[in-house]
């Protein structure tokens, strides 16, 4: 797929996920198979611009290009002028968030929200569109299916978001109104591909390279995005290319393999984030990365108990080398290779 100047590897993207994609994650999912990630949504206000949570989102140190942003507000000038921001920065892509479910996001009416006010979404875009041209940086944008189900607006803001200069859409199978919750539903997606002439991205219940292969085939998209199944198993994205290339399942990678992702990702991770934050931050991280494990009873919590009492990063270290040590001693634990996540 061609994105503006950049030729992207392949059609599996990681999807922003507020809390996870930050700069070490988005980083060994590209080194894992994925062709492109979106970092988590960064704030159009200026007055959280400067703040260290910002700044750490906004931080693409050493990440493979293209280098996407995406951004969230509820302002037309506000969201130009966080794009320009962005930009200077060093963004290459501007992904537009009209997909986020979350309470303190929409109450805001940024998000999803934005898609009961059509007007207003689309004078951002424009304005967005027109912040970027200059810079030749493509605008993205990322939506639901609608706010709930008598409203599933998706098509209509596709086409307006198309002629206004987007040049790629992602959309999530799923309304605001159904949050996570229930089975995404991929005919919209399908509708619209068949409607815009721009690249659509599908999003949502793709947890198996089988549910991959199949959300392509029902929609026609020109690539999908996983997100919440790649929390713990950011291998899924090397799993999902060598099946949708030859049919065939990869073997599931051996703890020796884990082990040395893992410890990448703590290390760039406390790097990022500092010792006190870094290690309280990595918590989630190790937390999903026991669940692709198939432990005795019991184990999976033990190792988070553990995990959650260390304070520094000498502890959380020793906990995770010690815990792998006993795993690798146990003949009978191999990695998962029948993950079935919504994405």
């Amino acid at each position: 797929m061609q994105l503006g100047a950049f030729t992207l590897p392949n059609a599996l993207f990681v999807a922003p996920m507020a809390g996870v994609t930050d700069r070490p994650f988005r980083k060994l999912c590209k080194r894992l198979g994925a062709g492109y990630a979106v970092s988590e949504m960064v704030t159009s206000r200026p007055d959280l611009q400067d703040s260290l949570k910002t700044s750490r989102r906004a931080n693409h140190e050493g990440e493979a290009a293209p280098i996407a942003v995406q951004i969230a507000g509820t302002d037309a000038q506000m969201m130009a002028d966080a794009a320009r921001y962005n930009i200077d920065r060093g963004a290459q892509i501007i992904d537009i968030n009209m997909g986020c479910p979350a309470k303190k996001v929409c109450n805001k009416w940024a998000g999803s929200a934005l898609m009961q006010d059509e007007a207003l979404a689309i004078e951002i875009v424009q304005a967005v569109v027109a912040a970027c041209e200059p810079h030749g940086v493509p605008v993205t944008l990322k939506m639901r299916t609608g706010w709930c189900a008598g409203v599933r607006n998706a098509p209509t803001l596709a086409l307006a978001a198309e002629s206004a200069g987007v040049q790629m859409l992602t959309v999530h199978g799923r309304t605001r109104e159904q949050g996570y919750k229930g089975q995404a539903e991929h005919d919209t997606v399908a509708h619209i591909k068949s409607r815009v002439r721009i690249p659509v991205v599908a999003n949502g219940d793709i947890g198996s390279p089988e549910q991959a292969r199949d959300v392509l085939r029902a929609t026609g998209a020109d690539a999908i995005m996983i997100g919440r199944a790649a929390q713990g198993r950011p291998w899924i994205f090397r799993e999902v290319a060598h099946f949708l290339a030859t049919g065939e399942h990869l073997p599931p990678p051996d703890l020796a393999q884990v082990r040395g992702w893992l410890l990448d990702h703590l290390h760039d991770h406390y790097d990022l984030y500092g010792e006190f934050t870094g290690v309280r931050s990595a918590r989630k991280h190790l937390g999903w990365y026991a669940q692709a494990l198939p432990l005795p009873v019991g184990a999976a919590a033990v190792f988070r108990a553990r995990v959650n009492t260390t304070t520094t990063v000498d502890e959380q270290l020793r906990c995770v080398s010690d815990s792998l040590d006993e795993w690798s001693g146990d003949t009978t634990t191999t990695l998962r290779d029948d993950w079935k996540l919504a994405a």
